[in-house]
C-alpha cells in the first residue's frame, strides 16, 4: 500500500523556498507556428472575456465578440494541430507493433507516414479551391472577410503537410518512429 506521506512545513521553509535556484525555462522546442497559435488564443481568450463582460456586467453584449471567438477557435485548431504533428502527439495507434515482427511494422509506419503526407497534401488542395469558391464571403456580425479563417486553416494544413514531412525524414534517419516505439518520445513533450 502506498501512502502519501506530508510532513508539515514552517513558513520560514515556505519563504526559504522561493529563493531556490530554478532551472532556466527553454523555449527552444516552440517553432513560430507556435506562437502565432499563442496569440490567437489570447486574442480568442479576450475575445470571450469581454463577451462576458458585456453580456453579464452591462447587460448590452457585443454580437460580433461570439463570431470572432468562434473563427479564432477554429484558426487555435488548425494551428495547433501543427504542432502536434510535428511533436507526434496526435492521435495514434500503436498497440499493433508490439505484435507485428520489426520489419513489418517499419514498412507499416513508413506507410502510416506517408498516407498521413498524402492526407495533409489533399486536404490543403481541397482547401485552395474552397477558399477560391468562397473567397468574397463577409462575416455575418462585423464586416471582415471569412476568408482570413480559411487562409489560417489553408495555412495550417500546409504547415501540418512540411512538418509531417519533417518528421517522417527524421523517421528514416532515426529509424524508427513513435509508432514503432513510443517510450524513445515519452520526454518529447515535457
Amino acid at each position: 500500500m502506498n501512502e502519501e506521506i506530508h510532513n508539515p512545513v514552517t513558513a520560514e521553509e515556505l519563504a526559504h523556498a522561493f529563493e531556490e535556484e530554478t532551472a532556466p525555462v527553454d523555449l527552444s522546442r516552440y517553432a513560430v507556428e507556435d506562437w502565432a497559435t499563442l496569440a490567437v488564443f489570447w486574442g480568442m481568450s479576450f475575445c470571450v472575456f469581454l463577451q462576458f463582460f458585456t453580456r453579464y456586467v452591462l447587460n448590452n453584449s457585443y454580437a460580433w465578440t461570439e463570431e470572432i471567438a468562434i473563427n479564432c477557435l477554429v484558426v487555435v485548431v488548425f494551428l495547433g494541430s501543427v504542432m502536434c504533428t510535428r511533436m507526434s502527439r496526435h492521435i495514434q495507434v500503436d498497440v499493433l507493433y508490439h505484435y507485428l515482427p520489426a520489419r513489418v511494422g517499419r514498412y507499416l509506419a513508413l506507410a502510416v507516414n506517408l498516407i498521413t503526407i498524402g492526407f495533409f497534401a489533399y486536404m490543403s488542395w481541397l482547401l485552395w479551391r474552397y477558399v477560391g469558391i468562397v473567397h468574397r464571403e463577409r462575416m455575418v456580425t462585423i464586416n471582415l472577410p471569412r476568408n482570413i479563417v480559411f487562409y489560417s486553416v489553408f495555412a495550417g494544413f500546409v504547415l501540418m503537410m512540411l512538418r509531417a514531412v519533417q518528421v517522417f525524414v527524421g523517421n528514416v534517419r532515426r529509424g524508427y518512429s513513435v509508432l514503432e516505439r513510443p517510450a524513445a518520445f515519452d520526454r518529447l513533450g515535457e
